[in-house]
């Protein structure tokens, strides 16, 4: 079996319309993205802008593709298309809550995007902020040890 170039990521599709979720799988595990496509000049490259950004377990309601559905059902007009980041076997559930909180943080600011996050950022990458970066210790040397 060939090799994947990332270490957290098996599949993604991205900017998918939005009635193209009951293609997905059932109970895959994983980051997704709702788009809002924006309207413009058709000669220029596509635009999206981010709405949410969320997380699904396998046993979590049918995984990603459950949660799509219920997104749909509930704010479908909000959104118009979707990314999807498969995640391998191997990574912990707690993994793709610690992804999907950094990319919430990352976007807890962004107008567009809190449409629909009520999670206005990631607690417990705020309790390692420290902005004084100065008084960040040094990395490590490449195979050196402390």
């Amino acid at each position: 079996m060939p090799q994947s170039p990332l270490r957290l990521i098996r599949k993604c599709a991205e900017y998918l319309p939005q009635e193209r979720f009951v293609e997905l799988p059932r109970g895959l595990r994983g980051i997704y993205v709702l788009y809002q496509r924006r309207s413009g000049d058709r000669k220029k490259a596509e635009r999206y802008d981010v709405v949410y950004i969320g997380m699904a377990w396998a046993g979590r309601r049918g995984g990603i593709r459950g949660r799509l559905r219920s997104h749909r059902r509930s704010k479908g007009r909000l959104w118009s298309h979707f990314s999807v980041f498969d995640v391998w076997d191997n990574i912990r559930d707690e993994e793709v809550a610690e992804l999907e909180g950094l990319f919430r943080h990352i976007y807890r600011r962004d107008a567009q995007a809190n449409r629909l996050n009520v999670a206005r950022g990631f607690k417990t990458l705020r309790k390692l902020r420290n902005n004084r970066i100065s008084s960040w210790p040094r990395p490590l040397k490449a195979g050196l040890t402390p």
